[in-house]
């Protein structure tokens, strides 16, 4: 069912704008550039109003830098009044997209995440082996680049079988066009790449549920898996997926991380390496804190940003059987002079 109603003034509202100001700063209220735009904060939401209201918006060039942190990925930041934009977006288009996004479709969305798709991993594992008495496998499955490879023209197709405001499609292609890359690609580290990534693949997903009739998918954005009793049905899947993004989607599975696995050597699966009855914790993920820990040793990280870090860590490493570890990097910790 498409909807029809005029939502470009509910976007450009000030309640929205607002609303959105207030998520855009969120965890960021000491930074300068949020300070500065409180400086005058009622003028700074007008103009943005205006300009929205008139179609005289267009967004600041985006600020690029390399993260290598575990990985090496090419970050584009938007300005903070365009973050506003961004979320003023979200706030009005989410809730629709959200009635039709698949259950297990896990990332950016609230309340799911990493760690409800492991357990979802694990409810699926325990029925797929008969209560882990049984040999079963999965497709684990990554898309080649898939970010840099998103087609523009094919998403806002998707959008528009729901949005039929041609404003709001002329915002979503203003902010699209705004990432130097064509006519594809978003950049990562942008709230509306987040939701348009879910978007795109939502064709995906209703693929793998009624078209090949999958009970047990979950994807975690370009992440995936499928578990099943015979690795014959998901050769036959894999072949079929990959076909159909790219015909339909003009994207295409990663070679070298797409594999047909028995669970029983583990699946590499949202930073866990998952096991019939254990979960690890990835090396490089183990890698990463311990070099967190070395700069706060050497004193180039400070303490209340070390213990921040270390308590996400803390918290997310508790979902893997990783006690000794975490009592071992807790003792060398408390063994430095704070």
């Amino acid at each position: 069912m498409e909807i029809s109603y005029n939502m470009y003034n509910e976007i450009c509202s000030i309640n929205n704008l607002f609303i959105a100001y207030k998520k855009a700063r969120k965890g960021k209220t000491k930074k300068n550039y949020v300070k500065e735009f409180e400086n005058d904060l009622f003028n700074n939401l007008m103009k943005l109003h205006y300009e929205l209201k008139t179609q005289r918006y267009k967004p600041n060039p985006l600020k690029t830098f390399i993260l290598r942190d575990p990985k090496t990925r090419k970050i584009s930041k938007a300005v903070f009044r365009d973050r506003i934009v961004h979320h003023a977006i979200v706030n009005v288009l989410e809730p629709i997209f959200e009635k039709i996004f698949i259950y297990d479709s896990c990332a950016n969305r609230i309340g799911k995440g990493s760690l409800f798709a492991i357990k979802r991993f694990d409810k699926f594992k325990r029925k797929i082996t008969d209560n882990l008495s049984k040999e079963a496998f999965c497709l684990k499955v990554d898309i080649r680049h898939y970010f840099e490879e998103i087609n523009h023209e094919i998403l806002l197709k998707i959008i528009q079988r729901k949005i039929k405001d041609e404003k709001i499609i002329w915002l979503i292609n203003l902010i699209l066009k705004n990432y130097d890359s064509g006519d594809k690609g978003m950049p990562l580290g942008n709230l509306t790449s987040q939701f348009f990534a879910n978007v795109y693949l939502h064709e995906l997903d209703y693929f793998v549920k009624h078209q090949l009739n999958a009970k047990y998918y979950i994807r975690y954005v370009d992440d995936f898996v499928i578990l099943h009793k015979y690795n014959k049905e998901l050769i036959i899947w894999k072949f079929r997926i990959n076909k159909f993004l790219k015909e339909k989607l003009l994207i295409e599975l990663h070679k070298d991380k797409t594999r047909i696995i028995s669970i029983s050597r583990g699946i590499d699966f949202v930073g866990f390496r998952n096991f019939y009855y254990y979960r690890l914790l990835r090396k490089r993920n183990i890698i990463n804190m311990q070099r967190k820990i070395d700069l706060f040793n050497n004193i180039k990280i400070n303490y209340e940003k070390f213990f921040e870090i270390f308590q996400g860590w803390n918290a997310y490493a508790r979902w893997a059987n990783s006690y000794k570890l975490r009592r071992r990097l807790i003792n060398e910790i408390l063994s430095k002079d704070i």
